[in-house]
């Protein structure tokens, strides 16, 4: 865990879906549910474009690494939606109109399922002083109802939403759009994600640690890379914040080589 311990962050920077939440439990389910209710509303059988199109696995109920599922904002995935009812030959009337009477979102509080105990995460670091920024690629509304379902909203300083008019990813304008709230260095920022344009986000911004996570759509090969440290969870962050709470010496991160933190 030498690459992780030894960056002292004055900020950490995460991605929600796949990073803090089980991506697959949030999104492969609402692609599902759509799905159904665009036959219902067209009287046709999407359910095969519309999976390749959004880059869902059905068989084995995974959102594909790399697929737009897994990095686009919201209002993009509604306009691929509409595109795939046109390609049915549905003029462009007739498939924004079966896309909205199909339309839904995924539920920001009943479908999160955390990948760690988020609250004590969250308030290990800011008892460290680390400041804390989601960077997601979710509308802000349902990442701030999540928020304040997980009861962490105390401990996040900014947020870069899909919906805020900021460059998506993997441009790295997100990052650096949190680090000026923050009024912090993005060379002090350690910043974690599931994607490769999480990573290439964190990248290009100057990130100063750049934390892959096992827990999403992308294995280790896709990640590494990217990343100067691969984790499995974030969990594994709770030993990184009391090792900072123990005194454990810190260095500057330097050219460090993608290895496991543990």
């Amino acid at each position: 865990m030498d690459g992780l311990k030894n960056f002292k962050a004055q900020a950490v920077i995460f991605d929600k879906d796949g990073t803090l939440i089980d991506f697959d439990v949030m999104w492969g389910g609402w692609v599902v549910y759509l799905a159904g209710q665009l036959n219902a509303a067209s009287g046709l059988n999407v359910e095969e474009p519309f999976y390749l199109a959004m880059g869902y696995d059905h068989e084995h109920r995974k959102v594909l690494a790399g697929g737009r599922l897994a990095s686009r904002p919201m209002a993009q995935l509604r306009h691929l939606t509409i595109e795939v009812m046109q390609s049915f030959g549905l003029n462009m009337d007739q498939a924004e109109q079966i896309v909205e009477q199909a339309w839904c979102i995924p539920d920001p509080v009943i479908l999160a399922k955390p990948l760690t105990d988020i609250r004590t995460l969250f308030s290990q670091f800011h008892s460290q002083k680390i400041k804390i920024g989601i960077a997601t690629a979710d509308d802000r509304a349902p990442t701030h109802a999540m928020i304040e379902a997980f009861d962490v909203e105390e401990f996040i300083s900014t947020m870069a939403c899909g919906d805020d008019g900021i460059k998506a990813k993997p441009a790295p304008d997100m990052v650096l759009a949190i680090c000026e709230g923050m009024k912090i260095d993005p060379a002090g920022t350690m910043v974690i994600g599931d994607t490769v344009a999480d990573l290439k986000m964190a990248r290009a911004s100057g990130a100063g640690l750049v934390v892959g996570v096992l827990s999403g759509v992308s294995s280790a090969r896709d990640l590494v890379s990217y990343a100067d440290v691969l984790i499995e969870s974030v969990a594994e962050l709770h030993a990184y914040a009391l090792g900072l709470a123990g005194n454990i010496s810190t260095q500057s991160h330097n050219d460090l080589n993608p290895d496991f933190a543990f």
